[in-house]
């Protein structure tokens, strides 16, 4: 095998272009292996191999810098840097990461995991390049999806201004995770169309230069007057207007020709944009057809592409989708708002069912916040779906256009908590910690699915900025029997003994009720409280529970400054109420990948680790 001879990334120098062809091949089945079994990013890595390859045979690594805008799309760069060992710990705790990380690898030369940032982050090396006066080449490979996040063109903006060599790599494959949407989206494909351009206007121009005496004055002056004209057909016209050389559109699966562009590119003494076309999932039939399906995914049978693990039982995402279809016909002023994720997020009935009232705005979660301040201004009910940490890209909307304001805005923010496999930039912690110092903001969370439809109708109808957050995964249905009515800012009692009060936040009530029932069957007597309202605290449940109880223990899958317990904690102290604290949740730190078992035991948030710290903090053994 020729990907056996790949040690370094030089090693793909040395090849001929029928080895290139060959190990393109390699690469792709040895992908389709190794996602099967562990899963991870398919079909946006089968899509970019031979662009991957063109990029390590015209750039020297790790001198050069590569910035893979989101990063799920390195798998053959990894490989290409001699870690195709790696790939049998792919996703796993203490393996290697699905993301670039600059502590794996000297060839990583920015962590990414979220879109949009390649191009800024490549302004920062070009710009400390010139500072220090190094000599290296930076390449940003940012996708068509990304390029609808507002910081690609801020970034692009300043990029116009460069006197030196930036190579920015559009990787267009006309897809992010759903379908692309949006203005840049048609422009692209608009572009797609013209692939005779560049070479018209080459030879446009060496004609008229051979005319004698008069050839040169009229190329000079079509090129003084040619923008009124060119705006109407030519592509790439949108880069070229800001100052930014456009070359392409060229096949993004045909190495010969990306050599040729990338080479010519890296000549260039400003920036300059590479356009590449690319079929994402290329190369294995199930994720071309269904590329958002194989976007990211769990280990699968090669020869259909059918999951290993057969769902049984609804997602909390699945939830959500359910209530929201049925409410949208009891509520003509509900509308839904995604970013770019409407299968992530449940929306996918919602939108066929009520097409009027789906917006789907593309990566672009700040315009989404704003975009729905301004739907409730207006009058309507906006519900913004979106996955906890992208939600951080949005906060000073949060702050600035909707809390303000008083909106009433509802975010339905699913992942929250440990998301597992994808690792530092996915896990949902901070979204309580956040939100929780934002005036006029109210946070619920629900132990259960039954919990998530009574809280997400309740959502519906307050007149407020409100958030709900839930987790990735099969949704709990434990505890069914206990459903008392959702009563603003108030926390729902499950079972009220003494001496110790456990007090659980969302969908740890699961481990929570484990917890309890290990402290009964140790002799504790204790009390078991669901907070549902992270924001208001239900403070006449604490001064209730104080009279009774000498420890709290609270439990929350989210960080511990700014969480839930810290509030408890510092309630107690200010009210001098007579009880200890002790606050399980996630330390001040970012939690690598791994599955959620594993890392809940890792950070001491699984039943029996929260069993022990409790019995120690108590102080005392049973009666």
């Amino acid at each position: 095998m020729i990907l056996e001879r790949i040690k370094n990334t030089e090693d793909v120098k040395e090849l001929s272009w029928d080895e290139l062809e060959v190990l393109a091949y390699e690469i792709r089945r040895f992908l389709v292996e190794k996602v099967s079994e562990n899963g991870g990013h398919l079909a946006s890595n089968l899509g970019v191999v031979e662009l991957t390859i063109a990029l390590h045979k015209v750039f020297s690594l790790p001198k050069d810098k590569i910035i893979w805008d989101v990063g799920h799309q390195a798998y053959t760069h990894k490989l290409l840097t001699g870690r195709k060992d790696g790939f049998d710990t792919l996703r796993k705790f203490g393996g290697m990461s699905g993301f670039p990380k600059r502590k794996e690898s000297d060839c990583d030369a920015f962590d990414t995991g979220h879109s949009s940032t390649s191009i800024s982050a490549g302004l920062g090396y070009v710009e400390a390049r010139e500072i220090t006066g190094e000599d290296y080449h930076v390449v940003s490979v940012i996708g068509d999806g990304a390029f609808t996040g507002g910081l690609a063109y801020e970034a692009l903006n300043n990029a116009a201004r460069l006197k030196s060599n930036l190579v920015i790599v559009l990787n267009d494959n006309n897809m992010s995770i759903s379908e692309n949407v949006g203005g840049m989206s048609k422009y692209l494909d608009s572009i797609r169309t013209a692939h005779v351009y560049n070479e018209l206007k080459k030879g446009v121009t060496n004609a008229l230069n051979q005319i004698p005496g008069v050839g040169k004055n009229m190329v000079s002056s079509i090129r003084k007057t040619k923008n009124s004209i060119k705006q109407l057909f030519v592509p790439g016209m949108l880069f070229e207007e800001m100052g930014i050389t456009y070359l392409g559109p060229v096949d993004g699966h045909d190495m010969k020709k990306l050599d040729r562009v990338l080479r010519e590119a890296k000549r260039m003494d400003h920036a300059v944009l590479v356009h590449v076309l690319t079929k994402k999932g290329k190369g294995y039939v199930p994720a071309e057809k269904s590329p958002s399906k194989f976007h990211g995914t769990g280990p699968f049978d090669i020869r259909t592409g059918d999951a290993l693990e057969k769902k049984e039982k609804d997602t909390y995402t699945d939830v959500f989708g359910k209530v929201m279809y049925k409410e949208g016909a009891k509520e003509p002023k509900l509308v839904a708002i995604t970013a770019a994720m409407k299968d992530g997020t449940g929306l996918v009935g919602f939108q066929r069912k009520y097409p009027e009232r789906f917006f789907d705005v593309g990566i672009a979660e700040g315009h989404a916040v704003t975009f729905a301040a301004g739907l409730a201004a207006a009058g309507l009910k906006p519900v913004f779906a979106v996955y906890s940490s992208f939600l951080q890209r949005g906060y000073d909307q949060i702050v600035h256009d909707v809390c303000i304001q008083n909106l009433p805005v509802v975010f339905a923010i699913d992942r929250a908590g440990l998301v597992g496999s994808d690792g530092e930039t996915h896990q949902g912690l901070l979204d309580m910690a956040y939100l929780s110092h934002i005036p006029n903001m109210t946070i619920l969370s629900p132990k259960n699915k039954w919990e998530l439809a009574d809280m997400l109708r309740f959502a519906i109808k307050y007149d407020g900025p409100i958030a709900i957050r839930y987790p990735r995964g099969t949704a709990y249905d434990g505890l069914s029997e206990f459903r008392a009515p959702i009563e603003y800012g108030k926390s729902e009692l499950i079972y009220e003994e003494s001496d110790i009060a456990v007090f659980s936040v969302g969908h740890m009530m699961e481990t929570a009720h484990q917890v309890w029932k290990s402290l009964k069957q140790k002799g504790f007597s204790c009390s078991l409280i669901n907070s549902r309202f992270v924001k208001p605290m239900d403070e006449e449940m604490l001064q209730q529970m104080a009279k009774h109880h000498r420890l709290f223990v609270t439990i929350e899958e989210g960080v511990r400054t700014g969480g839930y317990g810290e509030q408890v904690r510092n309630y107690v102290a200010k009210e001098e109420l007579p009880v200890k604290v002790l606050v399980n949740a996630v330390c001040d730190c970012y939690v690598e990948q791994g599955s959620i078992p594993v890392l809940r035991k890792e950070l001491l948030l699984d039943a029996d680790s929260i069993v022990e710290k409790t019995v120690t903090a108590f102080g005392k053994k049973a009666d």
